[in-house]
């Protein structure tokens, strides 16, 4: 990955911490860290995505069904200059799944 790319997942979604265990285990690279919370209780498991000088992106109903979708974003997203793309279809099925995009 070109840009250094972290992946934080909300602790008060995971208490037990077997999603963020198997974040852990299968993300490569990214930096999978806990955060206390994101506010996210109705799209629970939320997970975010953060590089600097990008966007941030906000995820929630994560699963951990949801990993290898997650593994091709943190791709694509270490790749792309500012963490944008012209076309959102590139996040598959987790397009359905982004609560916010936040500017860098």
């Amino acid at each position: 990955m070109s840009a250094p790319v972290s992946m934080m997942v909300c602790a008060q979604c995971a208490p037990g911490g077997s999603f963020m265990d198997a974040a852990r285990n299968c993300m490569g690279d990214v930096a999978v860290r806990p955060v206390d919370c994101m506010s996210g209780c109705r799209h629970a498991q939320t997970v975010a995505f953060r590089s600097p000088g990008k966007v941030a992106y906000l995820f929630g109903d994560i699963t951990a069904a949801d990993l290898p979708l997650l593994q091709r974003f943190a791709r694509l997203y270490a790749a792309s200059a500012d963490g944008t793309f012209t076309d959102a279809r590139v996040l598959g099925d987790l397009r359905s799944k982004a609560l916010a995009r936040v500017p860098g």
